[in-house]
């Protein structure tokens, strides 16, 4: 797929694609215009008395100009604010009629236009995109029916059961007010205090402290629906459903050492990662994936399927894998596409509806609220990356920003002027209802019992974790709570965690010279100020399963090596063979290959061929690339002279990474390595470029952590 070519559209021309077409331009070759299409002729100089007179009110171009450059900004969104887009198709693998009686759920033979919007949470637009923090993974599906919004995150659990208490998790998180300090991180003291006396956070909070938080690459994660939803077939059959994103392109993730130090090298990491991926026509892929359980068995489990902070592990209701999401085009515009696509949970079709999730209930106020708030009123569906395929035909008018042209005297329903145009649809024509649910019950402000078990999930996926993601998640608890600076909310978080796993309260505790204890259970229903009753309303079911697999991310690498990023060191007199071969082979395998070399320009081989150097070690860093490879020849003593391409190398192993080279290069790797023996995990020095690929299947060499470290 050659860079900026189009996917095809199977079955036809992409409709949401010949929609945004009509409001797509290209300024190639045309004059330019003031905002009424008056060509312009002068657009360097203000109209002015004289050539050093005052400016003239009576410029309007000039006014035009400004007035609009100063309303260019919109606000923010409150959480998501930084965020990548991209275009995409969605293609069923099987019809799932048999559950629901959603349309583009059960026709095989089209392909589903998508727009997917990735977003960090606590950041401010301009923050970096590699923080430890939840990932927004938004998906709008442009179907024949409407649009359908699948809003969810890349963890499977929130923090909060009841969405009235979002306000107070965003206000924790955020940067603290008396100073906006620390910009897009959770390790301070406010956001540890409202955790610390939140235990139903814990199961979110153990997915945030582990790897998931810093993931390799929006294309390498999974995403997750996070709530209990339903699917309604024809015969008015309800089954709850949760919605699962299974990446292509494996599950991987950053170490954080490497994610603050990309944050300086590029902030822009992940962001650039997806375009340069689609660019070049590595689409990122993922599965689509459901859990269905019949509502009959909704009381079966040892947790409620309504609780947004549990999952349904999957050795218990397998994942049922039901179709692909390609994303294939970048967006033309990054504000008009990506910055203005408005997502929101109550964007149905019929066959899909919600269910008594209070955390879900919530959310679908707060979704409309702020798109009116952000994108000037309630006609943001008009924007062209939120129009629904299908026309819209009913009678909302006015508002800020209408586009649409209403014609007719009527709007309103019923009428007889309009010959009681637009209808209301029956099921049968496709109408939208609500599935039919008795309640009946008293007005109370209380959780269910059955919401109180805070421990038992958190505790799974601690023990479901490999040796070296439990190391991770202890590290990563000492360094977050090392940044609270209130002692007695560190002790909270440490007394909480015995609740989860003694093993990981204890070394976190010794590293922050805290002991962990374990407090007795409350008696009463009041919380004192001093915030000591951590455990009100908590107790610890015996799950069903010791361990869940299907936690871990040590089993979820890819089977093979697209869009992985390999930085071939070279420098003037590199073997020809060795350069050209390992470059083309890698290459054929969808890797993405550069050129680092000591300086811009080209490279010169032994044969004296000149090949483009991508990066020079000044403006690239070892830490935004899967893998290093040094190929022979006299390249070798130029590089072993220059103490960045040492520190390349060296800093690449520290992150336990595949280092590579040719036999010949094996002397520089074991210098780049200070004292480090060879052979050692991951260092592949044999020539065989096999050995090297197999390195890269695995993507890390943990058992490194536990070696003495280079200095690097």
């Amino acid at each position: 797929m050659k860079i900026n070519e189009r996917a095809p559209y199977e079955n036809g021309a992409n409709p949401k694609q010949e929609q945004l077409g009509k409001f797509t331009t290209d300024n190639n070759g045309e004059f330019l215009t003031t905002d009424q299409g008056l060509k312009i002729n002068d657009d360097q100089n203000s109209l002015k008395i004289n050539d050093r007179g005052p400016t003239l009110l009576e410029d309007f171009i000039l006014r035009e100009k400004i007035t609009h450059f100063d309303h260019e900004r919109i606000p923010e969104r409150v959480v998501h604010a930084r965020g990548s887009g991209a275009h995409g198709v969605f293609e069923l693998y099987k019809a799932m009629g048999k559950y629901t009686k959603a349309k583009f759920l059960n026709d095989t033979s089209i392909k589903t236009p998508v727009f997917v919007r990735f977003s960090t949470v606590a950041g401010f637009r301009g923050s970096t995109d590699l923080p430890r923090d939840i990932r927004g993974f938004a998906v709008k599906f442009y179907t024949q029916e409407g649009n359908y919004d699948l809003v969810g995150n890349n963890t499977p659990v929130f923090f909060i059961q009841d969405a009235t208490k979002f306000p107070d998790l965003i206000h924790a998180v955020k940067p603290e007010p008396h100073n906006e300090i620390p910009q897009a991180a959770s390790a301070h003291d406010t956001f540890w205090d409202f955790i610390s006396l939140m235990p139903e956070a814990m199961h979110n909070i153990m997915w945030l402290m582990s790897d998931r938080a810093i993931p390799r690459s929006l294309r390498m994660m999974e995403g997750f629906g996070i709530h209990t939803f339903r699917f309604i077939n024809d015969e008015g059959k309800s089954h709850f459903v949760k919605f699962h994103w299974k990446p292509l392109q494996g599950v991987m993730s950053l170490t954080w050492d490497e994610s603050q130090r990309i944050s300086g090298k590029d902030p822009d990491f992940h962001r650039r990662d997806l375009w340069e991926a689609i660019e070049e026509g590595h689409y990122p892929e993922w599965e689509l994936g459901v859990q269905i359980v019949p509502e009959e068995d909704e009381h079966k489990y040892d947790f409620d399927l309504l609780d947004a902070t549990k999952i349904i592990p999957e050795e218990m209701v397998p994942v049922e894998i039901i179709g692909k999401m390609t994303l294939n085009r970048n967006p033309d515009n990054f504000f008009a596409e990506t910055e203005q696509v408005a997502f929101h949970p109550g964007h149905l079709v019929p066959g899909i509806d919600f269910t008594n999730d209070p955390l879900l209930q919530g959310r679908l106020f707060s979704y409309t609220d702020t798109q009116i708030t952000r994108l000037g009123g309630p006609n943001f569906h008009e924007i062209p990356i939120n129009k629904s395929v299908p026309e819209v035909t009913n009678h909302q008018r006015d508002g800020m920003h209408r586009m649409q042209i209403n014609k007719g005297k009527a709007a309103y329903n019923p009428n007889s002027i309009g010959g009681g145009c637009p209808f209301q649809a029956m099921i049968s024509e496709g109408g939208f209802a609500s599935y039919e649910e008795r309640i009946d019950g008293a007005k109370i402000r209380q959780r269910s019992k059955s919401f109180f078990d805070h421990f038992s999930q958190p505790a799974l996926f601690y023990q479901s974790m490999s040796d070296h993601e439990k190391r991770h998640i202890q590290n990563a608890f000492s360094f977050e709570l090392g940044k609270v600076k209130i002692v007695p909310i560190r002790q909270r978080m440490v007394n909480t965690l015995l609740e989860v796993n003694e093993e990981l309260a204890n070394i976190v505790a010794d590293k922050l010279g805290l002991k962990a204890q374990r407090l007795p259970q409350p008696m009463t229903d009041s919380i004192p100020a001093d915030g000591s009753l951590a455990h009100h309303h908590s107790f610890k079911n015996k799950l069903p399963l010791d361990s869940a697999p299907s936690l871990s991310m040590a089993t979820k690498t890819a089977d093979n090596i697209r869009a992985r990023r390999i930085a071939l060191l070279t420098a003037d007199g590199v073997e020809d063979e060795a350069f050209t071969k390992v470059k083309k082979q890698l290459h054929d395998l969808d890797a993405m290959v550069m050129v680092i070399a000591p300086h811009h320009g080209f490279v010169k081989t032994a044969s004296g061929d000149e090949y483009p150097v991508d990066e020079t070690f000044l403006t690239g860093a070892s830490v935004v690339f899967d893998a290093v490879y040094i190929p022979g020849g006299d390249s070798l003593k130029i590089l072993s002279k220059d103490a960045e391409a040492v520190h390349f190398v060296a800093e690449a192993f520290k992150h336990c990474k595949p280092v590579g080279g040719t036999q010949e290069s094996k002397d520089f790797i074991k210098m780049a390595l200070k004292g480090i023996k060879l052979p050692a995990a991951g260092v592949s020095v044999t020539g065989d470029l096999q050995d090297f690929v197999n390195d890269l299947l695995q993507h890390r060499f943990w058992e490194r952590e536990l070696m003495p470290q280079v200095p690097a």
